[in-house]
């Protein structure tokens, strides 16, 4: 019997639904004949006492999720996310980076900087990326500090307010589509694969209204064995440049051709919608944190994962 440290926040466990997967998780780990506690950050202490962790909170390197995520690494534990997947894929110019030096296929990119949100520079940029562009913060999250522009004037007044919360933009051509592929990746083993419907209207799968209404379109989950090859081989590549942990994989498709939007490590699992198709995903992360546990083994180390 293994013990597994569930770390979450407040705001998580305010969310139902995402109250929901956390407790088939929990339900699934004893299934299998391991614990499962949730920590917050007040238990941050009492994480060399499991046998893994499993990280169901908003992670940043300046958040206390990395930090618990370090502390299990450091004490040898199998930790969902690693650092190294939180450090690359909260960094959206350190993702784009490593994706392309993979040769994974992403959408026409630069980076600019504060000398570069100018007028002039906007008008060369549309001419290149073509009407609209997309413009993001790189330490984005949920669509925040995601928009696109039209005009040098727009590109000046999006790009001054990123400016804000970072020292680089990224700027990525537009791809119209009706949605966004997800797939579930796991330790190179695709966990699900589900569709991101774009509410009418709108251009994102996650916008909110002037009153800060979250809208998001409805979740279609697919068979895996009925997702597109090329949808698979495109995300499990993108998975391979950034590490061995769990992500989840944003891609657009183009006729035959899919585009990585961006890897994000600690992907939303929600009852109901990533797993419509893949009920088994709970035990498969379960079985992930518990592997190489000597669960006879108590009065020693804990075992590295």
């Amino acid at each position: 019997m293994g013990r597994i440290g569930i770390y979450v926040e407040r705001h998580t466990i305010s969310n139902s639904d995402e109250m929901n997967a956390l407790m088939r998780f929990a339900q699934s780990a004893r299934k299998l004949g391991h614990s499962a506690d949730y920590l917050f950050r007040p238990d941050m202490y009492k994480i060399p006492e499991y046998d893994a962790i499993f990280i169901r909170a908003l992670t940043d390197p300046l958040n206390s999720t990395y930090v618990a995520s370090r502390m299990a690494q450091l004490n040898g534990l199998r930790v969902i996310d690693d650092p190294d997947s939180i450090f690359i894929c909260c960094d959206k110019v350190n993702m784009y980076h490593h994706l392309s030096r993979a040769g994974v296929p992403i959408p026409m990119t630069e980076f600019i900087q504060t000398e570069d949100v100018n007028l002039e520079y906007g008008k060369l940029l549309l001419e290149r990326f073509g009407a609209p562009m997309v413009l993001k913060a790189p330490n984005s999250s949920f669509s925040l500090y995601v928009d696109r522009v039209y005009t040098p004037e727009e590109f000046v007044k999006v790009g001054n307010k990123f400016l804000r919360r970072a020292d680089r933009i990224v700027i990525q051509n537009f791809i119209k589509s009706d949605f966004d592929w997800r797939v579930g990746i796991l330790a190179e083993k695709v966990l699900y694969v589900c569709q991101y419907t774009i509410p009418k209207k709108h251009w994102k799968i996650h916008t909110y209204t002037a009153e800060g209404r979250s809208i998001y379109g409805p979740v279609v989950g697919v068979a895996i064995e009925k997702a597109p090859p090329g949808l698979l081989e495109t995300a499990l590549k993108a998975t391979r440049a950034i590490g061995n942990g769990l992500y989840g994989v944003d891609l657009k498709q183009n006729g035959d051709d899919f585009v990585v939007i961006e890897v994000n490590d600690n992907p939303t699992i929600i009852g109901g919608d990533e797993d419509q198709k893949s009920s088994n995903l709970y035990e498969e992360v379960v079985r992930f944190l518990m592997e190489g546990i000597k669960a006879n083994d108590r009065n020693g180390s804990n075992s590295s994962g």
